[in-house]
């Protein structure tokens, strides 16, 4: 791999963290941030896998020891590592209907984990098939969030890059 396109993809990559931050410190609905469409994108686009995953969970970290961390924080970097995932498996087949899947079952996947331990781990929640049910029938309005902004910033992610790589050379072996 040459170094150029090393750099570019490195600077790419530092350029999502701080977008990807920024999102969760601005103020937003809950859940409308870029992080799970920057786990998506860089499963998808960036060469170095380890670069894929490490992008999204210095996001977080980043951000979480300035806005700090709760009890379930291990599900929530458990689903953006499943969904960098589900990234590379679009990898292999970049169509606009993959992403679209993709986002969406990003969007789905990061509601029954992070809820699930919402769940397992708050008294609140009986620990029967009710309790559960309460805890996602409660979520329903975050859900809402997720989707609407991991779909709003895949678009945009996806989209810019897609530009870029028609304009930029250094991009288009990416």
């Amino acid at each position: 791999m040459n170094k150029n396109l090393i750099n570019s993809n490195f600077i790419f990559a530092a350029g999502l963290i701080l977008a990807a931050a920024f999102t969760r410190l601005i103020p937003h609905y809950p859940n409308f941030t870029a992080v799970g469409a920057i786990a998506l994108f860089g499963g998808t686009y960036l060469p170095n896998k380890k670069l894929a995953f490490a992008v999204p969970f210095i996001a977080m970290l980043l951000t979480d020891l300035i806005i700090g961390f709760h009890h379930t924080m291990w599900a929530v970097y458990l689903s953006f590592g499943l969904i960098v995932f589900i990234g590379l498996q679009i990898s292999k087949n970049k169509k606009v209907s993959n992403i679209l899947i993709g986002a969406v079952s990003s969007s789905i996947l990061f509601f029954v984990i992070t809820n699930f331990a919402q769940w397992i781990s708050d008294p609140f929640y009986a620990k029967t098939g009710a309790g559960l049910a309460q805890c996602y029938t409660l979520a329903i309005p975050f859900f809402g969030y997720t989707a609407l902004g991991d779909m709003f910033y895949v678009a945009v992610l996806f989209g810019i890059y897609e530009l870029a790589k028609a304009k930029l050379p250094v991009l288009q072996k990416a």
